[in-house]
């Protein structure tokens, strides 16, 4: 299974040529591809409502790696290639990252850079709890060991549901993941308060970096 994320920056003029194509552009991929979503995404490394970076755009495409998005309006783009190694819950009722086949073998951290998907459609009466609590995640996850790049992203540019997020290596995910004190704490409140009303959780190695890594804010330091 061959998945790519591509991630490209415009000019503020061409905010809404960019608005346009995630429109008018999403049935013809469709048809293309196994599997596409559309995205807006974050500021820098933020997420959360409010925080949207409309001079920045995203799509994961699930299929042929020749089939991308037009990127109206691009100035500059990054294309990763993926491969799934575990996936939980749903995207839009399906489960994209499943191709049915033989569970991957465990990930261990000379395995190379892991891409992280969080993905969820929150409760409306949720949403304000849920918000407030990954605040303090957002601080936290630029300082974090082992971290290349992360910003927010939703199928709208308002209200993300999600996060993309590279790391050097598995271990530095699972240091993240269960050891830092704000995102563990939101990972116990989501199985107690049920903010989502469906969910999808999954990484992947990373096979491929592309293009401009300035667009998805790639840092080079250890």
């Amino acid at each position: 299974m061959t998945v790519r994320l591509h991630v490209w920056r415009v000019r503020k003029r061409a905010v809404p040529l960019a608005f346009w194509g995630m429109a008018a552009d999403r049935r013809a991929l469709r048809r293309r591809a196994e599997f596409v979503k559309l995205l807006g995404t974050g500021k820098g490394s933020d997420f959360g409502a409010g925080k949207a970076d409309l001079t920045r755009w995203a799509a994961i495409v699930v299929g042929d790696p020749s089939v991308a998005p037009p990127m109206r309006g691009a100035t500059a783009s990054c294309a990763v290639t993926l491969e799934p190694i575990a996936s939980r819950g749903t995207w839009a009722g399906r489960a994209p990252f499943d191709d049915g086949g033989d569970a991957a073998p465990p990930v261990h951290a000379k395995d190379g850079m892991i891409a992280v998907l969080t993905r969820a459609r929150l409760r409306p009466r949720k949403a304000p709890a849920f918000w407030k609590a990954i605040d303090p995640v957002s601080r936290a996850l630029p300082g974090a060991d082992g971290m290349i790049c992360a910003f927010g992203v939703g199928e709208a540019p308002v209200g993300f549901q999600g996060t993309i997020s590279l790391w050097r290596s598995a271990a530095d995910v699972v240091r993240f993941a269960y050891r830092q004190p704000e995102h563990a704490a939101v990972v116990d409140r989501t199985a107690r308060e049920g903010w989502y009303a469906e969910e999808l959780f999954a990484r992947f190695r990373v096979l491929d970096v592309t293009g401009d890594r300035e667009v998805i804010g790639w840092r080079d330091r250890p």
